[in-house]
């Protein structure tokens, strides 16, 4: 895997735990959720990224292992309706 994903181990700047998955790609996140993987937070640890943190699902390592290969298919308008959802996600909680 890509090293954007990162598994959340103690010590990381969060308080999750291995059940949780997360990633800096808006892209990747988009795509996540366009595939009805739950996002169950958003982590501002830095001030100019923020981390999407996701609920470690059956199938969700095949789904961006697939994304990044370029093999996960979409449908184009919700993954645009997601990109714009996580964008205002983002900048509402500034």
């Amino acid at each position: 895997m890509d090293n954007k994903l990162n598994n959340h181990q103690p010590g990381n700047s969060s308080s999750f735990s291995e059940k949780h998955l997360s990633t800096y790609d808006l892209g990747l996140s988009a795509a996540l959720v366009t595939e009805g993987f739950q996002l169950v937070s958003l982590v501002r640890d830095n001030p100019k990224k923020v981390q999407f943190i996701f609920l470690r699902e059956k199938n969700i390592e095949k789904c961006v292992d697939d994304y990044f290969a370029g093999r996960l298919l979409v449908n184009a308008r919700s993954l645009f309706d997601n990109t714009k959802m996580l964008k205002n996600r983002i900048y509402s909680s500034v």
